[in-house]
């Protein structure tokens, strides 16, 4: 049987701080479509692992690949060829406060990708429309905006250029249970509507159970527990029973470790 190419990997991916793994051998994919959802205690390596992935981090062994290509020793130009496909939702938005809206939603298309304005700020309006913002909030600025309202502008940006995969970074950090909800269902309705492969973050439970086909559970820098998302609540592990029982129980000691 011929095994498909991951459309993303992690493999044997390494990455220390102070001579400490927080990523300790991490083998980790995802296939064309499927949108895949990484949890885990903090200082479990969450963050570190998407940092890797986007670049912002370069392990100390391993290697990262999208489609088969490797993205550990690539030049800065071939590094900014191979991202034009990607697309980000960076935890809080991270929207430049001196641009409006649409500015914002449009700025790589404006700044990397050569289209003009006019053109851009088109599209921008559309993919705030995709994400139910009208066209009135494209010219304010963030700081006229709601923590949802700015955190559906950061999708915005995410899905403008119509990325073939998204990563989302604790999409629902901050907002009240209503507006995460709605967070949610907008990025399911994206990753779906543009059937882009989505690597997310989260410490969320309900989040990750609603925008994910899978979901890993990643404890001490390894993958714990990988399976589908339904299956979460039955996983027989002892380290995952307890995570995903945590609302009920209260906290639960995890043996996290301090990261930088």
């Amino acid at each position: 049987m011929t095994q498909t190419r991951p459309k993303f990997a992690w493999k044997g991916v390494i990455k220390r701080f102070e001579g400490r793994a927080v990523l300790d051998g991490l083998n980790l994919s995802v296939a064309q479509g499927r949108s895949l959802v990484i949890i885990g205690g903090s200082g479990q390596g969450k963050s570190v692992a998407i940092k890797t992935a986007l670049g912002l981090l370069r392990p100390d062994a391993g290697q990262i690949e999208l489609d088969g290509h490797s993205l550990v020793d690539l030049s800065q130009g071939q590094r900014r060829q191979l991202f034009s496909r990607v697309g980000v939702l960076f935890q809080g938005a991270a929207l430049f406060d001196s641009l409006t809206v649409w500015e914002n939603v449009a700025f790589r298309l404006i700044n990397a990708d050569g289209v003009p304005r006019k053109a851009a700020k088109d599209r921008a309006i559309e993919a705030l429309d995709q994400v139910r913002l009208g066209p009135d909030v494209a010219h304010r600025f963030p700081s006229e905006l709601s923590g949802g309202m700015q955190k559906r502008a950061g999708l915005a940006r995410a899905v403008v250029g119509q990325p073939e995969i998204l990563f989302f970074d604790e999409p629902t950090t901050g907002l009240d249970p209503i507006t995460a909800m709605a967070i949610n269902q907008l990025i399911s309705d994206q990753v779906r509507r543009l059937g882009s492969t989505a690597i997310s973050i989260t410490h969320d439970l309900v989040s990750a159970q609603m925008i994910g086909d899978e979901i890993a559970m990643l404890h001490e820098g390894r993958i714990r527990w990988r399976g589908l998302a339904r299956d979460l609540g039955q996983a027989e592990d002892p380290v995952v029973r307890r995570y995903a029982d945590a609302a009920r129980l209260g906290p639960v000691d995890l043996r996290s470790r301090e990261i930088v």
